[in-house]
């Protein structure tokens, strides 16, 4: 939407996940993995629904002793990206990475990572040094500990990064009721948005009962001129306008 008000929209932003992947995720101790897991794929599915560039990295997924994919709810939603595989901490040292970033041509960088201290921290304190703005998604990310998760934010925040949370985000996309961008993120919201997601639902069943029409805000046009439900049709893959290889 061209008349967005907020910092951070479908138009200027990028998603970037690093290392969301199985093995690394056996060390988070911060937050509740299964709630960890939830929110980072209503994240990444609201990336590919309201067309945000999305670029996705992992460590050591391959040509290791152990093969650690993503976790299989983001390779879902992003079935015929290859993820950009290191095998150092730093991603944004990474040639491959950094050309995925530069191919956007887009300055904010919404990042969230595993774990919060070492690869996120790593690769948010070096975008900031080359003048990305960067906000972090604390609840799509995870530390050791909880104070290392703490920690890691702390010391993100005083470099200039700005903590925000995955809801935050879908709402910075779409703020208006009546467009279609918000009418995308409705099934994102219901399926893992928890409290929103049960506001949804309910207002569903009473549509669903004929007890009240669609509510406008949730049948807007779409930016082809139909009118649709939240469903989780899925916009042309994100990651390739970012440069990753499919």
């Amino acid at each position: 939407m061209t008349n967005n008000p907020n910092e951070l929209t479908i138009e200027n932003s990028v998603l970037v996940l690093i290392d969301h992947q199985p093995w690394i995720a056996l060390m988070v101790h911060s937050i509740d993995l299964g709630v960890m897991v939830n929110n980072v794929a209503g994240l990444a599915q609201a990336a590919k629904n309201a067309g945000v560039p999305t670029i996705l990295t992992t460590i050591g997924a391959k040509g290791s002793i152990l093969v650690d994919p993503l976790f299989k709810e983001i390779t879902e939603i992003f079935p015929d990206v290859t993820p950009i595989d290191r095998t150092s901490t730093h991603a944004w040292s990474h040639p491959e990475f950094r050309a995925a970033i530069d191919a956007t041509g887009r300055k904010k960088l919404i990042m969230a990572g595993l774990v919060t201290e070492v690869c996120l921290a790593q690769s948010v304190l070096a975008a900031l040094k080359e003048g990305y703005e960067v906000f972090f998604v604390s609840d799509c990310s995870g530390g050791g500990t909880v104070e290392a998760h703490e920690d890691a934010k702390v010391r993100m925040v005083q470099a200039g990064a700005k903590p925000i949370n995955w809801l935050a985000v879908t709402g910075e996309w779409a703020p208006d009721y009546t467009s279609p961008e918000r009418a995308a993120l409705g099934d994102v919201w219901s399926r893992r948005g928890g409290g929103v997601g049960q506001l949804v639902d309910y207002v569903m069943a009473q549509v669903t009962a004929g007890l009240v029409p669609m509510p406008t805000f949730m049948s807007a046009p779409d930016k082809a001129g139909s009118r649709r439900a939240p469903t989780t049709g899925q916009t042309k893959t994100a990651t390739t306008h970012s440069g990753q290889r499919n």
